[in-house]
C-alpha cells in the first residue's frame, strides 16, 4: 500500500494575489479560503526565519486538488524568469482537465489571456492548450475527445 493518501493541492508563489486569484476563479475555481500566515510553525515548514504570507486556497467546484496561492510579505519575493518557457528547469504549469475548452479560451481571451501557441489535438483523446496567465503561469487546459 502506497504511503500517499491522495495528492492535495499544489503551491504557487506569486507577486500580486489579487489578478492571479481572479484568473483562476475565471476559469472555474472557487475560493476555499484566505488567510495570513507567520510564526514558529510557517517558518519551520518552509525554512524561512521570520516569514510572512498571505494565502488564498482555490479548489474545483465539488473539491479536489487544490491550488493554493502565496504571496510573501517578508521577506520579499525572489524574481525568476518572467516569461518561462516549458523547456526550463523547474515547474512550468499545471494542467487541467476541462469540459468545453473553447468555452473557457473564449473567457480567458476577454480578460486578455490567450493561447502561447494553438489548440493541439493529440490523436483523438485530448484537445490542449496552453495559457500563459498573469505573473508568466501556464495553464494547459485539456479536454477529453470521447
Amino acid at each position: 500500500m502506497s504511503p500517499i493518501r491522495r495528492f492535495d493541492h499544489i503551491g504557487i508563489t506569486v507577486r500580486d494575489l489579487e489578478p492571479v486569484t481572479a484568473f483562476f476563479v475565471g476559469m472555474g475555481l472557487e475560493t476555499e479560503g484566505r488567510t495570513v500566515l507567520e510564526g514558529e510553525f510557517l517558518d519551520t515548514v518552509i525554512g524561512i526565519r521570520d516569514s510572512l504570507t498571505e494565502i488564498v486556497m482555490l479548489r474545483p467546484p465539488g473539491g479536489g486538488t487544490g491550488v493554493e496561492l502565496s504571496r510573501f510579505i517578508r521577506p520579499g519575493h525572489k524574481s525568476g524568469s518572467s516569461d518561462p518557457m516549458h523547456n526550463e528547469l523547474g515547474l512550468r504549469n499545471v494542467t487541467f482537465e476541462v469540459d468545453d475548452l473553447q468555452a473557457i479560451l473564449d473567457r480567458l481571451a476577454a480578460d486578455g489571456y490567450h493561447p502561447i501557441g494553438g489548440v493541439g489535438n493529440y490523436e483523438d483523446i485530448w484537445r490542449m492548450a496552453s495559457v500563459r496567465g498573469p505573473e508568466g503561469l501556464i495553464v494547459n487546459l485539456a479536454q477529453r475527445i470521447s
